[in-house]
């Protein structure tokens, strides 16, 4: 059992929902991602998905596309993103989550990747980009260093293909609450609770809901219903926002994550 299984059930023990936050690695610089993923835990956050940054992130829109700019203008590098993963892990059992598209992974090496990740301390992956039937390879080494492969599913997905996807995904599935990229939202949908009914329906697994979550109103409507709700453009603004105020950001930071983290 890894962290991010075991995190769930401790949460369901207390019957609470899991707040989910995500950063870009290397935003403004690799320190600060250290930082924050630190306060954040003090900050109620009860998983980190820390974001692999990407020339061509298809799935993320300006903001987050934005935060991988400004770290790949640093030169941010796997290596980079590792070292600091395992400089995190000396200081929590927070469960950390990385997302990447395919094209890192696949340059760095598949096997290699995996191997970096358990070593380090990596929970899960997630990959926009990498359909379950072409993840093969990858799913089989992850589950053997006990990692978690995290999938999508969208408004838009089948019946027929959600009973694929949860079965290859583990530590929870990936609810995409909106039919477009990621990004703050003034409101979200009305038909998510419809739609993570149906997939409840068909796995015992957790189900947590992210793209679009912005606000404590919004994690609160979400934990109604889902096992979490995960926010990620809104953190990334604050990150902005403060970055050339570095001495304060953290506090900013950790304090807007608090206030998101608390309906959960």
């Amino acid at each position: 059992m890894n962290r991010i299984d075991k995190k769930f059930m401790d949460l369901q023990e207390k019957d609470k929902k899991a707040f989910i936050a995500f950063i870009t690695a290397g935003d403004p610089d690799i320190k600060a991602t250290e930082q924050l993923c630190i306060a954040f835990e003090d900050a109620g956050v009860d998983i980190i998905e820390i974001g692999i940054p990407f020339s061509d992130p298809l799935a993320d829109g300006p903001t987050i596309q934005l935060s991988s700019e400004r770290a790949l203008r640093n030169n941010i590098s796997l290596e980079d993103i590792f070292r600091c993963v395992c400089r995190i892990r000396r200081r929590t059992q927070i469960p950390l989550v990385l997302m990447t598209y395919y094209n890192p992974v696949f340059r760095y090496g598949e096997l290699r990747f995996i191997s970096r990740a358990e070593e380090t301390g990596v929970d899960g992956i997630i990959v926009p980009d990498l359909p379950p039937e072409e993840g093969k390879n990858l799913i089989k080494l992850a589950r053997n260093a006990d990692i978690s492969t995290i999938f999508f599913i969208s408004p838009t997905t089948t019946k027929d293909r959600m009973k694929t996807i949860v079965k290859v995904s583990t530590g929870f599935i990936y609810y995409v609450a909106l039919t477009g990229v990621t990004g703050a939202r003034d409101k979200i949908a009305s038909d998510i609770a419809t739609h993570v009914k149906t997939i409840k329906q068909l796995t015992n697994k957790p189900v947590c809901v992210g793209f679009g979550i912005s606000t404590p109103a919004h994690v609160k409507n979400i934990c109604n219903f889902a096992d979490g709700a995960i926010v990620g453009s809104a953190i990334i603004k604050q990150i902005e926002a403060f970055s050339k105020k570095y001495n304060d950001m953290i506090n900013k930071v950790s304090e807007f994550v608090k206030g998101l983290a608390k309906p959960a």
